[in-house]
């Protein structure tokens, strides 16, 4: 597939990878989570496909086989991100799927560029309303000490950190939910990424406040989470968003983790198809 541009400012554009399956049917774009990349979304393309919707899904900017850039890794931009891949396919009529991260996305999209492109909006494992734990966020699930943690471990050793990171991201009650071919997959997509645009987007996940975005969305809406995810707990986030866009949909998949999309595909595939034909 093409590449698409997006421009970031009057001096600066990006090349972001974007996988198209083309057809006349409604657009669904999925929106990966961290550090992944749209290889993440491997069962829910054919699907997806198969139930007559035209497929779309990118890299994020440095990650996976898009442009890696040394700055860009804040929510604003990644958000001009996905403006720019909307807008260069002028797509239309469009479903947001964003997972963990890119939920992140799909509100501030929402935020600095309205909803006219779309249709609705889903929000999978998704990160917002907002994650860092403080005074005027208590229900926060990250806190301070976690995240400067998962930095420091990011940046010592990347192996070991990603090793780590997958067992927790697809396991429920310390049990793996998914073959261990699956896992190194995921390891695998984790190391395309840039050492930069790792820490970044770990930053703006961690601190950004989607709080005011989310009540801009009117669409409708599909909150889906796992009861045991570890890595974006469900009460911190996914309730909390559920309660903060009015008339959204909620899904809770039992004993799925964060990678939920894998390990409990059928489930999650089930869900988003039967909100699509809503």
């Amino acid at each position: 597939m093409p590449d698409v541009t997006a421009s970031s400012g009057l001096l600066s554009s990006t090349k972001v990878h974007v996988e198209d399956s083309g057809g006349s049917g409604r657009p669904v774009v999925l929106i990966h989570g961290w550090p992944l990349s749209a290889e993440s979304w491997s069962e829910q393309v054919g699907p997806l496909s198969a139930a007559g919707y035209r497929v779309v899904a990118y890299d994020r900017r440095g990650f996976g086989r898009s442009d890696k850039p040394s700055k860009g890794y804040d929510y604003d931009t990644l958000a001009d991100d996905l403006d720019g891949v909307l807008s260069e396919l002028d797509l239309t009529d469009v479903t947001l799927v964003g997972f963990s991260m890119g939920g992140g996305e799909v509100a501030r999209y929402i935020a600095r560029h309205g909803q006219d492109r779309l249709h609705s909006v889903v929000f999978a494992a998704a990160v917002p309303p907002y994650l860092l734990k403080g005074d005027d966020n208590p229900d926060g699930p990250l806190t301070e000490e976690a995240a400067a943690e998962m930095t420091k471990g990011l940046e010592e050793d990347r192996t070991t950190f990603f090793d780590g990171f997958t067992r927790d991201f697809f396991s429920a009650g310390g049990e793996l939910k998914v073959t261990e071919e699956q896992r190194q997959d995921a390891i695998a997509l984790c190391h395309q990424s840039d050492q930069k645009a790792a820490l970044g987007c770990m930053e703006a996940f961690g601190t950004t406040d989607f709080r005011d975005d989310l009540t801009q969305v009117t669409v409708p809406t599909l909150v889906i989470h796992g009861d045991s995810d570890a890595t974006v707990p469900f009460e911190g986030s996914g309730r909390r968003t559920h309660e903060a866009v009015a008339g959204s949909g909620l899904v809770v998949v039992q004993d799925a983790p964060h990678g939920f999309n894998v390990s409990h595909a059928a489930e999650f595939n089930s869900a988003l198809l039967d909100f699509l034909a809503r």
